[in-house]
């Protein structure tokens, strides 16, 4: 038998799932935890692959692997290979005014034209601006960029600090994929490459793609979706990994009229289409998936945590929440929870706050509390695929993943919110699944096509009166 293997490195932790090259079979798996906060030193993300690997049986009897990552989050190298500061992620919001920064110089409809995004405080070319401004001897250090995917698939191949990887520091040996770079603001799907004014005016300095002529930062090489980025020290061939969103997409086989809503530490809504999309207000990215095809997609800050932090409020885990949730009446009863306590992205809020409204003597209970919290954050979700419909998706079904999606509560209320059939895959680790998917593609030269179940779709239940009323306290 021939086993692949795929990894999922998010901001919580790192899973890896091995699985058979024919059937698609889970053979075995493994993870390991990430620390907190919005600024983690790469070497965490090492040693928890690692970990992870090890727990996951290693590879030695593995033929091919592929790493899907959060995406977005910036590592910045010297000449020598070595980190030059902690990465900041996704969800480090201090580059707000980087982004706003970088829309007065170029406009928003030019960086929607040229690269299929507009700035926002997640991507990794406002957190170069904020870099090159607040600390500017780090910025002059920096040789090579590369994305927290990028860097850990180098890694694999050998390559990193002089004394700390067989293959040393080659930063020319670093690589991306099409769905990763995409989420930099300074690649753009439509033309399919770099575009280096943008990235030149988010950093101040000039860049080139990896393996390309002339001076200037380094920039992975994009590799196509069957492409290998090379071999790992002992042998196993690595494919070129994917963001993390454009990983579960790939896992679950999504297709044409299927729309993804993805609940983990971000909120994600997507769906994969044959044509770019440039959406000027920035609400809507226009990423690449990982298949040549193109991603379409709104993110939140605000998901499973806003879960996390009304249980723990209410002196309750996740089960006791939806008991909760689920003993009190669609709308909770007048209660709203607009859950901005991270600030947010879609809206593009980043100093925002959470905010509870209509609580009168009557309402405030925990109950309504807690069924606040599920509608509240599924109700921003919606709002998100409004927007994914307002560039022309259009869908059949909407598949709901992410740990949260398991929560009866969380199904059931999805049912009411959303006006489309709702349907809730089997439990599985689908961005780790996408990059066994890729492996088997660098290894074979063709997609496989492996089997997800799911349930049958919910019931559309949908009450109004939620999203009327969510969108009253919004506005308010």
């Amino acid at each position: 038998m021939t086993y692949v293997a795929g990894v999922d490195s998010s901001t919580q932790s790192c899973k890896v799932v091995v699985r058979d090259l024919e059937s698609g079979a889970l053979v075995r798996s493994g993870r390991a935890a990430h620390p907190g906060g919005t600024e983690v030193d790469p070497a965490a993300w090492w040693d928890a692959l690692t970990a992870a690997i090890e727990d996951a049986g290693g590879l030695d009897d593995v033929a091919a692997i592929s790493v899907a990552g959060q995406q977005h989050g910036m590592v910045v190298l010297d000449a020598d290979g070595r980190v030059i500061r902690d990465a900041l992620l996704w969800n480090d919001t201090r580059s707000a005014q980087a982004a706003r920064d970088l829309i007065d110089e170029v406009g928003a409809d030019a960086y929607a034209r040229r690269v299929g995004v507009v700035p926002v405080a997640s991507f990794t070319a406002t957190k170069l601006r904020w870099l090159r401004d607040a600390e500017p001897e780090n910025a002059a250090r920096v040789a090579a960029v590369a994305l927290p995917h990028d860097w850990l698939t180098w890694r694999l191949r050998g390559y990193g600090p002089e004394g700390k990887s067989p293959l040393g520091p080659d930063l020319e040996a670093l690589t991306t994929d099409r769905s990763d770079a995409s989420g930099t603001a300074y690649w753009g799907a439509a033309a399919g490459a770099y575009d280096v004014d943008l990235f030149e005016r988010a950093l101040g300095r000039t860049g080139r793609e990896a393996g390309s002529a002339g001076a200037g930062v380094v920039l992975p090489r994009v590799l196509g979706p069957g492409e290998s980025a090379g071999r790992t020290p002992s042998g196993v061939l690595v494919g070129p990994g994917a963001g993390d969103n454009a990983g579960a997409a790939r896992g679950l086989g999504a297709a044409d009229g299927d729309v993804v809503v993805s609940i983990g530490t971000s909120g994600t809504v997507f769906a994969v289409t044959d044509a770019p999309v440039a959406d000027a207000s920035g609400t809507v990215a226009g990423f690449a998936d990982a298949s040549g095809l193109s991603l379409p997609l709104i993110a939140t800050l605000n998901a499973a945590r806003v879960l996390d932090s009304i249980a723990g409020l209410l002196g309750t885990d996740h089960a006791g929440l939806a008991a909760l949730a689920l003993s009190a009446e669609p709308g909770a009863g007048g209660v709203v929870l607009v859950p901005y306590f991270e600030g947010e992205r879609t809206p593009n809020l980043p100093d925002a706050k959470a905010a509870l409204h209509g609580l009168t003597l009557a309402s405030t209970n925990q109950p309504n509390l807690a069924r606040a919290a599920i509608e509240g954050m599924l109700c921003g979700l919606a709002d998100g695929l409004d927007a994914v419909r307002g560039v022309g998706v259009r869908e059949r079904r909407i598949l709901l993943i992410g740990g949260a999606a398991q929560n009866p509560a969380v199904a059931t209320v999805a049912a009411q919110v959303f006006d489309a059939p709702v349907v809730v895959p089997a439990p599985g680790e689908y961005v780790a699944d996408g990059g066994a998917v890729q492996a088997a593609w660098a290894l074979t030269g063709s997609r496989p096509r492996w089997t997800v179940e799911a349930a049958e779709p919910l019931p559309v239940d949908t009450r109004p009166v939620i999203r009327q009323q969510y969108a009253a306290a919004r506005a308010g």
